[in-house]
């Protein structure tokens, strides 16, 4: 069928470059090619048990039917218990929004906050989804660059150069996806310093990688100063508890953001699935240690694969804090040649590592910085050293 039927919003989305990337592996996997993935921000893990028990609980219990838009009553309250546990944010449930993952609730946010024209301000490394959200509801991206020697965070100065009359919002995202970066309270707090001089520029606060956070404290810029009567903070079950397929999200924000996002998501999901959202009750009211081990393996691996990085001559890696990803600057190898393939930049770099190491990664360009490319660590020990010997053996 011919494109000229599409809409001109359809066409001028950009695809997930992660998404593309994983299932070009799992079709070269079909094949019978021995491809090991590093392109997919997926825990390797299993929900815990207690959590699965929960979720068929709530089967046997017959939660089969309609949740409220918003969630049910008892997962909201258990959000506003973890958001001051946890955060020290204090949002009611009646400021709280339960989508079907972090990413709708995302699009929530975009819907009801921006109009066509509206600049939103994004620091680059971005997760790839970020600026298109921002496109589809007729927004513009600001990006603002950094690099790995800023550790791949913005400064106050650049926040204050990159506001204009026409911003409307900027988007953070601590522990960040791609970089791995972590802000201190004391960088927020400088941040904040800038943010106090705007006061109509709202935030939006990704914080789904919370809890996979290497430096001993969290924190939500949501807690500095009065920034929390216009920040949407952000989070969901899907990285810390390993529950990526059971599709919860939420925010909590300002209660007249949060029911335009109860009002758009009843025309367009109505409520997140019901059994999921009984299971993330469970997860929630769970002390957070329950998640050391993983998170311990997390840092484990980070330090495996930064030492495995360095000992590649013409690669640039920082120590990311958080995540599972490391996002190392590969510019050294623009412009040569490998084993008879001319590397132009970080799209041919990830290709060549895809098609000459059988190694899956993502082009740093999908993230708003052309010099890296993403690699993730969510998976074993022994696939990471097999991945990082073969990638050593193409570019050494």
């Amino acid at each position: 069928m011919n494109n000229k039927f599409l809409s001109d919003r359809i066409q001028s989305l950009t695809t997930s470059q992660t998404l593309a990337m994983a299932a070009k592996a799992r079709e070269l996997k079909s094949q019978g090619k021995d491809i090991i993935s590093l392109s997919l921000g997926e825990p390797d893990f299993n929900a815990p048990e207690f959590i699965k028990d929960s979720a068929i609980q709530a089967i046997k219990e017959n939660y089969s039917k309609y949740p409220p838009v918003d969630g049910y009553p008892e997962l909201k309250e258990a959000i506003s218990k973890k958001f001051k546990r946890d955060n020290n944010l204090n949002y009611s449930p009646s400021q709280i929004v339960v989508s079907t993952g972090a990413k709708q609730s995302l699009y929530n946010v975009a819907q009801v906050m921006i109009n066509p024209g509206d600049e939103v301000v994004i620091p680059a490394p971005y997760w790839v989804s970020y600026a298109e959200i921002v496109k589809i509801a007729g927004g513009i991206p600001v990006e603002v660059t950094t690099s790995i020697d800023s550790d791949f965070k913005i400064t106050p100065a650049q926040l204050d150069q990159a506001i204009t009359p026409k911003t409307k919002m900027i988007w953070f995202c601590s522990p960040c996806n791609p970089s791995g970066s972590v802000y201190s309270k004391e960088e927020f707090e400088a941040l904040a310093e800038i943010l106090n001089k705007y006061p109509d520029v709202f935030i939006l606060s990704d914080e789904i990688y919370e809890h996979i956070n290497f430096t001993g404290s969290h924190c939500s810029i949501g807690t500095i100063g009065n920034l929390n009567e216009r920040t949407i903070t952000v989070n969901g079950i899907a990285k810390a508890f390993a529950m990526t397929g059971y599709r919860i999200g939420y925010i909590g924000a300002p209660e007249f953001i949060a029911k335009a996002c109860t009002k758009i998501q009843g025309q367009v999901t109505s409520g997140a699935n019901s059994i999921a959202q009984r299971a993330t009750i469970t997860a929630l009211e769970a002390d957070p240690s329950v998640l050391n081990e993983m998170v311990q393996a997390f840092k484990n691996r980070r330090d495996l694969v930064v030492g495995l990085l360095r000992d590649i001559p013409g690669v640039k890696i920082n120590v990311p804090e958080g995540a599972f990803y490391v996002f190392p600057d590969i510019s050294a190898f623009f412009g040569k040649t490998l084993n008879g393939v001319h590397i132009k930049d970080a799209n041919d770099f990830s290709m060549y590592l895809l098609d000459k190491a059988n190694v899956a990664t993502v082009t740093g360009e999908a993230f708003g910085n052309p010099n890296c490319v993403r690699m993730s660590y969510a998976t074993s020990e022994d696939q990471l050293k097999e991945a990082f010997r073969r990638i050593r053996e193409v570019l050494v």
